[in-house]
């Protein structure tokens, strides 16, 4: 191993840490996720008395659904992660084997960039949804809820980035395999 190698070794490792770490956080957030949507469910006609009471109206309804559909949303965009993290680790493996172009990884930089789109696409019903609860927290008096417009130009961004790459993979791949078949 040469000291020029030593760097690209820690670099590998360190993306192979961090994509465990973020699965790993993307599964601890599904499963909080769906503990809350179960928990929301079961209690639903709680939640709706206490908020009619905060805000002495005994016809205001609580937005459950609303709340339960943010958190559906997300639910998919963690699960979307869950996998493009780990896809990431497979493609950090073959960088590592010293054999990155290869067409699963021109497959998998396109599944990446489709699930990345995915997120951006999913980003748009979770915002108008939040946009719909924050005008619920704003009848409560110790609630400060805001919320960004779900437009993520550095996603979109990153897409692109990721489509771009899966071609110049692919490209990669089929120069290989006609080198390959030249020798």
């Amino acid at each position: 191993m040469t000291m020029r190698d030593k760097p690209n070794d820690l670099l590998l490792l360190a993306g192979k840490v961090l994509s465990i770490f973020m699965q790993a956080a993307m599964a601890i957030g599904a499963l909080a996720l769906v503990v809350a949507t179960v928990a929301l469910l079961f209690y639903r006609e709680t939640l709706i008395a206490e908020y009619a009471q905060e805000v002495g109206d005994p016809t205001a309804i609580f937005p459950v659904f609303s709340l339960i559909g943010v958190m559906l949303i997300g639910l998919g965009i963690v699960a979307g992660m869950f996998v493009f993290f780990g896809t990431l680790r497979r493609i950090i493996g073959t960088v590592g084997e010293g054999d990155p172009f290869q067409p699963e990884n021109a497959q998998r930089l396109s599944l990446m960039a489709w699930l990345m789109l995915g997120v951006q696409l999913l980003l748009i019903p979770a915002t108008a949804l939040g946009i719909k609860l924050a005008q619920f927290a704003d009848e409560l008096e110790d609630v400060d809820f805001t919320i960004d417009d779900g437009f993520d130009l550095t996603g979109i961004l990153i897409v692109v980035i990721l489509f771009i790459l899966a071609r110049v993979f692919k490209h990669g791949a089929a120069m290989r395999e006609d080198l390959e078949g030249t020798v």
